[in-house]
């Protein structure tokens, strides 16, 4: 068992009024299509939000997937990272991947997994662009889990991962679905564009 922890408790501040998790992706919420895309690479889904009772648990809460309050949201990545891996079960490795990644398929969450398994010696698996750039997801040895404790600042576990480079395998996925995020309305509105 590999928990997935999707990340989805960050506030959206550049969308204005409108929050990001619950943007409409390919007629659903995408929280709701992340909670599935991850359910499908068959390992159990955890998703760390700020608050248990918002319109984002209301997307989610028919689905299979176990909910993390973390009220450390408000100290940026690294306190969502910290308040959710340590409600995270004991596993051999967790995977930790953005919420906000609109491209990001099953099919890839599958090809990190795979290389945990073909790849041992190392601590980090992560995904990348198809041209090397470091992106999501990412799994974490169970042995990194007491570093996480330490984190601090809006960098999330980037720090850790820097320095631990030398045991870290990268995983090619196509094109820039490791690091595509729609971070403001004209974000969205080009890659809608795009999509057309």
């Amino acid at each position: 068992m590999i928990p997935i922890l999707i990340l989805a408790a960050g506030q959206s501040s550049r969308m204005g009024t409108r929050d990001k998790m619950l943007e409409d992706v390919d007629g659903v919420p995408l929280l709701r299509r992340q909670v599935r895309m991850a359910s499908a690479a068959g390992e159990p889904v955890y998703v760390a939000l700020h608050q248990k009772a918002d319109s984002r648990h209301d997307t989610i809460a028919d689905l299979d997937v176990r909910i993390l309050t973390v009220p450390q949201a408000d100290e940026g990545m690294s306190g969502t990272m910290r308040g959710a891996v340590a409600q995270l079960p004991k596993a051999p490795a967790f995977m930790i991947l953005l919420g906000d990644l609109v491209a990001l398929e099953t099919s890839d969450l599958k090809a990190v997994l795979d290389a945990r398994a073909t790849h041992p010696a190392h601590v980090i698996w992560r995904g990348t662009t198809q041209d090397g750039k470091p992106g999501h997801p990412i799994i974490f040895d169970a042995s990194l889990r007491p570093d996480f404790a330490d984190l601090s600042g809006d960098g999330g576990g980037e720090s850790l991962v820097k320095q631990l480079h030398d045991r870290t395998h990268l995983v090619p996925l196509p094109g820039n679905r490791a690091r595509l995020d729609l971070d403001t309305p004209e974000d969205w509105a080009a890659w809608r564009a795009s999509k057309v």
